[in-house]
């Protein structure tokens, strides 16, 4: 366990969120969270492998997907879905030979586990799995085995959404410039509703559409990972604005007093050149960041090609959950001082 962990606040005015210098105009403040790693007790001596998601169900238990002690679990006899108490006891675990590489997770109002299976081996994957919260297969979206573009097939899913009257949103596509780059809406019984994407910068378009989340108006939130920004769209695929001040995204998590929070693990290495790697704290209110966790100060992001969190989530007093690919670790954050004041309203969020 370490002791506090030092943050940064990054702006306190639009002007210094609006603009890629944003990142490296941090200055130390007061040590607002502390830092334990290995909270989670795995059994039987397991090893955490690359992990990017990590999400709590109704009951305060805490969900973890790892990628079976390794970065994929094709051939593993391994369950990739472990769950949790509060306090980081193991309790069970499942998904054996079910799941080829863990990518994403989304706990709905019913505690089912909406899993995403990125990877393909001809017999599994390129799906998203609703799993009852004892294993048990309630409806897969997409055709496993098969990649495609069409309303039933998938190719390389990244993420996963269900709104609060069960529609359920996958962002599909992990490649830059190649295969798919959408996403795609189905009701409650995966039936296909409608989609929009395609590559490119302009309003509407995508690239790698690669962690989602909803905010209290039912805004969707889209970590747009190959464009450098944060997409807003309402429900049906609307536009409504690009927020290019969070990072790189790869994950995104807004809690229930609209706080929003972003992982960005892959800035620098070619990729959003002059950022720094961390997760950014704003509001979806105006979109101002007013506070930044930076990456392991050990960690030398022109020699790795992703390092901090891939993915997280916080749970209802603040603490954060930060899963980490390369470091093949989940990381909790706890709120150790004075937080940042909420971002104000009203403001015109950066495009």
């Amino acid at each position: 366990m370490k002791t506090a962990f030092r943050t940064a606040l990054l702006c306190t005015a639009l002007a210094l969120c609006a603009s890629a210098a944003s990142a490296q105009q941090i200055t130390e403040s007061s040590p607002l969270f502390k830092r334990t790693d290995n909270y989670f007790k795995l059994p039987n001596g397991r090893h955490m492998g690359s992990t990017n998601t990590v999400y709590g169900d109704s009951k305060g238990n805490i969900w973890v997907m790892e990628r079976c002690g390794a970065n994929d679990c094709d051939g593993s006899p391994l369950d990739p879905i472990m769950q949790f108490d509060a306090k980081g006891n193991f309790i069970k675990s499942f998904g054996a030979g079910k799941i080829l590489f863990p990518h994403s997770l989304f706990i709905d109002k019913q505690d089912n586990l909406w899993v995403v299976d990125g990877h393909n081996n001809g017999k599994l994957g390129d799906t998203v799995t609703k799993f009852d919260p004892n294993g048990k297969v309630l409806l897969t979206i997409g055709t496993p085995g098969k990649a495609g573009a069409d309303k039933t097939h998938l190719h390389e899913p990244s993420s996963v959404l269900v709104a609060p009257d069960g529609s359920v949103f996958v962002g599909d596509g992990h490649s830059q410039d190649t295969g798919n780059a959408r996403v795609v809406k189905f009701d409650a019984n995966g039936k296909y509703l409608t989609e929009w994407g395609g590559h490119g910068r302009a309003d509407g378009k995508m690239d790698i559409p690669h962690c989602l989340a909803m905010d209290s108006k039912g805004r969707l939130f889209l970590g747009d990972r190959g464009n450098n920004r944060m997409d807003i769209f309402d429900q049906n695929g609307k536009f409504i604005a690009h927020w290019d001040n969070f990072g790189r995204p790869s994950g995104c998590f807004i809690d229930s007093k609209d706080n929003l929070y972003v992982f960005d693990s892959e800035s620098h290495l070619g990729h959003h050149p002059g950022w720094a790697r961390g997760v950014r704290i704003g509001s979806v209110n105006d979109g101002v960041v007013v506070a930044f966790i930076p990456d392991d100060k050990d960690i030398d992001p022109e020699k790795s090609g992703t390092s901090n969190g891939e993915g997280g989530w916080v749970d209802k007093n603040g603490v954060i959950y930060d899963a980490e690919v390369g470091q093949k670790a989940i990381v909790r954050y706890e709120p150790a001082g004075p937080q940042p004041k909420p971002a104000r309203r009203g403001t015109t969020p950066p495009r």
